[in-house]
């Protein structure tokens, strides 16, 4: 909101610069946590990477990913989304607005929702977790990932995997008991093609139907 009573000054005034966009404190602040939890030595999921290699800018980091282990020596810098899809080649994680902020990066780590944009690799040391690629049962498809289909929950398909992981973890958390809890608990998953009402119905049922 506007001040319509601000005091005048004398003299010339400038206007004042704009402050951070939202994009850009959200990919500030994520950096600046995950650059703190490193400096400290603090893990932010399992255990803490093993020594860095020589030069101090990679780590070895090996994870369980759909179920299948990866033992890799990774830049530091390096997000969980990066290394998943130049890495592992899992492409089915999306790379949208790469600040934490549209969701269609969602990953589930140890069956917690998390933004794999802002999840450093190194951070995951023993960590499993499940892709799109990995959340069916071979060709039987997850109960949601069939709900999307029954309730034609996706249009260009973008944001899609990240709303199916989301979907699976709001309904592991106990957040789908109504379209008003659901639509609360994955309003961080946004959809351009403005599906919402039918990603709602596409998580009732499933969650429904356990």
């Amino acid at each position: 909101m506007s001040d319509n009573h601000a005091v005048p000054t004398a003299g010339p005034t400038t206007e004042p610069p704009p402050g951070p966009s939202r994009r850009t404190f959200i990919a500030a602040t994520g950096t600046a946590t995950g650059v703190a939890a490193l400096a400290a030595g603090k893990p932010v999921f399992g255990a803490p990477p093993e020594k860095a290699a020589a030069g101090g800018h990679e780590s070895r980091v090996t994870l369980l990913v759909n179920g299948k282990r990866h033992s890799l020596t990774v830049d530091n810098r390096t997000s969980l989304l990066d290394l998943l899809r130049e890495r592992l080649e899992l492409t089915g994680s999306k790379k949208g607005c790469d600040a934490g902020a549209c969701g269609a990066c969602t990953v589930l780590v140890d069956g917690r929702r998390v933004t794999a944009c802002l999840t450093l690799a190194i951070r995951l040391e023993g960590a499993e977790v499940t892709t799109i690629e990995g959340l069916a049962d071979g060709d039987r498809l997850h109960p949601l990932q069939q709900a999307f289909i029954d309730q034609d929950a996706f249009q260009c398909g973008f944001c899609t995997p990240g709303q199916i992981l989301s979907g699976v973890g709001c309904i592991r958390e106990g957040h789908a008991g109504s379209p008003e809890e659901i639509r609360e608990w994955m309003g961080g998953n946004l959809c351009r093609c403005g599906c919402y009402v039918k990603i709602v119905r596409a998580v009732a049922q499933t969650a429904k139907g356990r």
